[in-house]
């Protein structure tokens, strides 16, 4: 089903942002498979309606989950995604971002739009403060995307999290609503 531009977050030019729906399903999962190339070795999202169910039940039930489908204005077809995790109130008001895109989408520039989208969603609406991202070293597709989008380089973890079979190194990237009004 697509969705028109009145059920998005936030709009840019090309893109606009709204939230995962089960009913999403059949579409995401059709454009991992077509896209299994591009992600590996750095992402699996969820590539059958059962893994999808569950994925998308976690970003839209769980507090600490914030997920966002990239949608192409233009026809609604979903060109991406960005979630947010570990979403900590409190005295810290973070999240933790990760994202994909789909091989129709890839270097048309959508992502970076909606990714643009996200962060101020999420420091507007979500009052976060503070978004990290976690990309391996060799992703330079993903660290390139983090860089337009205004993160900065702040550290590396060495064998962070376990991904297609073994531990991984990391780089962290990250930018901070005062970034994002000063730049």
């Amino acid at each position: 089903m697509r969705h028109t531009a009145s059920r998005h977050l936030a709009e840019g030019p090309r893109v606009g942002i709204r939230h995962f729906t089960q009913e999403d399903g059949a579409e995401f999962t059709a454009r991992v498979r077509e896209s299994k190339a591009l992600h590996h070795p750095w992402l699996f999202p969820p590539a059958t309606a059962e893994a999808y169910t569950a994925y998308a039940g976690r970003l839209i039930e769980d507090p600490t989950k914030a997920g966002f489908l990239v949608c192409e204005k233009h026809d609604g077809a979903i060109a991406g995604f960005v979630n947010i995790n570990n979403i900590v109130e409190g005295a810290f008001q973070s999240g933790a971002v990760g994202y994909g895109a789909f091989a129709h989408a890839a270097g048309r520039g959508l992502m970076r739009e909606g990714l643009d989208l996200v962060v101020g969603h999420a420091f507007g609406a979500l009052g976060l403060h503070r978004l990290e991202i976690n990309v391996q070293p060799s992703n330079t597709a993903s660290i390139a995307l983090a860089r337009a989008c205004g993160f900065r380089l702040e550290g590396f973890s060495p064998n962070m999290l376990f991904i297609d079979g073994a531990w991984r190194d990391h780089e962290r990237w990250a930018i901070t609503a005062e970034m994002r009004t000063s730049g």
